[in-house]
């Protein structure tokens, strides 16, 4: 499956507080730090910081993305959105914040996250991986995938593109890991935790390509 049209390049996180990546406490012992990590359980959104977020807790953030997102696509209530990689919701709270009325649903891998999950989203979420969404065709106006696709392998990852590209009968958004200097892919070499498809914009763009996929997309860079 091949196709020559995408979206457009497009940060939907501009508005989103800047966090440090402590790049010197991962450069030993990776692999076991790794290998903890894509467990995706308590030691990666709530343990110690070289196994993931290190307490990864709702502070409001996601307010001004939920408004960015709500404007750049004109989200109503009755409007239904897809959120791949939920983790506990926060996005999801926020977007049900800033635009009452909205249905909103959320996926992720993990249990543990989705356990953690706030109440007014408990009911929306689901545990299930991307490239099997448990979702019918063109079920969504937006599908979104934030810092989630870049967990798969490359062809688990273009499923995965072409599962968002069938479930969306309008916007879709996926953010990846990726560098534009070489400075930037050394740190990301060095910090990723759980990343195992990860590449310069032009090997996306291509993979975007391989896979089908029409929509909008940015990068996640680690300065």
């Amino acid at each position: 499956m091949t196709s020559e049209i995408l979206g457009r390049e497009l940060n939907l996180l501009d508005r989103c507080p800047r966090t440090h990546r402590p790049l010197a406490k991962n450069r030993s012992a990776n692999d076991e730090f790794r290998r903890i990590a894509r467990l995706f359980g308590r030691e990666y959104f709530d343990g110690d910081r070289t196994t993931g977020y290190g307490g990864y807790r709702y502070d409001g953030r996601w307010i001004p993305i939920a408004e960015r997102i709500r404007d750049e696509y004109g989200l109503t209530a009755g409007h239904r959105v897809l959120d791949i990689g939920c983790a506990k919701g926060f996005l999801m709270q926020d977007m049900i914040q800033v635009i009452p009325g909205i249905e909103i649903f959320g996926l992720d891998i993990s249990e543990y996250a989705l356990t953690q999950a706030t109440e007014n989203v408990q009911t929306c979420v689901v545990q299930g991986t991307a490239q099997h969404l448990p979702f019918n065709d063109n079920a969504f106006d937006l599908v979104l995938s934030i810092n989630t696709l870049h967990n798969l392998p490359r062809d688990a990852c273009i499923e995965a593109l072409q599962e968002v590209e069938r479930v969306s009968r309008g916007h879709r958004y996926v953010q990846v890991d990726s560098w534009l200097n070489e400075a930037q892919q050394k740190n990301l070499e060095l910090w990723v935790l759980t990343a195992l498809t990860y590449m310069d914009p032009d090997g996306w763009r291509e993979l975007f390509r391989v896979a089908g996929y029409t929509g909008d997309y940015c990068w996640t860079l680690t300065e």
